[in-house]
């Protein structure tokens, strides 16, 4: 049986060489839909949930019509973990917002400066915030690391570790390239930040945990992305879908860095499915 190159595997960026092009366009699209937002008074940026400057929310609230009451996501950005900011993630609320639903675009503490565990948490915080500040459940979106965050908060027994938060604050999500068992980062050199060790790397993959009752988590991939990946994407249905309703897709022609920007556009397939999931989350 061939070794698996992890190091080939999980380098993303080695894969993709036009991601510095990926990049560049991301944060111009941002920056454009900040200023369109803030221009209609639709935009809240900047709030922080906890220790500044990078724990902090920026809010897309939903186009006329939705009223107070819209759904909300909460969409979490990638950078495995230790790169990126929720600044080049802005227009990500696109689509949703067109469709009623207002968007929490999260930051959060980068490693090695703390652990996977503490951004984790960090997320649960940036959950909490949202629930005192909207009273509403919100449907969780994240895209590489992101993803892995989206599924642990899909993964959450809130009343084991909040009792005063709602059973249900995040029963819903759709996880885009994730990670969901981290033991094979063991072996690549970005390890060098996650500083993740045996026993770490499993108590923060979700597909180790207990899936509380009534959950429901969409895990998709890009077709063109590593074998590893479209792997992981498959492991937390095969894990979870004896506990709650799980769903697997490969999105045709995208890569890692690409399948993500569907997003943006408000008639795409993967907003209308988002759209459709996040109506069902109920306050």
């Amino acid at each position: 049986m061939a070794t698996i190159d992890y190091e080939a595997e999980y380098n993303n960026r080695a894969r993709v060489p036009e991601h510095a092009e990926i990049f560049a366009r991301w944060i111009r699209d941002a920056e454009l839909y900040r200023a369109d937002t803030l221009k209609d008074g639709r935009a809240e940026l900047g709030l922080a949930y906890g220790d500044p400057p990078r724990q902090y929310l920026d809010l897309f609230h939903a186009q006329a019509g939705a009223g107070a009451a819209a759904p909300l996501a909460l969409f979490i950005h990638g950078g495995y973990w230790r790169s990126l900011d929720p600044s080049m993630f802005s227009h990500m609320a696109r689509g949703l917002n067109a469709r009623g639903i207002t968007v929490a675009v999260a930051g959060y503490d980068l490693c090695p400066i703390v652990t996977i565990a503490d951004i984790i948490e960090q997320m649960r915080r940036a959950c909490l915030f949202l629930w005192q500040r909207l009273d509403r459940p919100m449907f969780v979106v994240g895209h590489s690391a992101g993803a892995h965050l989206a599924a642990a908060l899909v993964g959450t027994d809130w009343p084991s570790l909040y009792p005063k938060a709602p059973a249900d604050l995040t029963p819903s999500g759709y996880a885009i390239s994730g990670l969901y068992d981290l033991t094979p980062l063991l072996s690549v050199s970005a390890n060098q930040d996650l500083r993740l060790t045996a026993e770490s790397a499993r108590a923060v993959s979700p597909a180790f945990w207990p899936l509380p009752r009534a959950r429901t988590l969409d895990s998709v991939v890009g077709a063109l992305e590593s074998s590893e990946f479209r792997r992981q994407s498959q492991l937390i249905v095969q894990a979870w879908q004896g506990a709650g309703k799980m769903r697997y897709e490969e999105i045709a022609g995208t890569n890692h860095f690409t399948v993500c920007d569907p997003l943006t556009d408000p008639q795409s397939a993967m907003v209308a499915r988002i759209a459709e999931l996040a109506v069902q989350v109920k306050a």
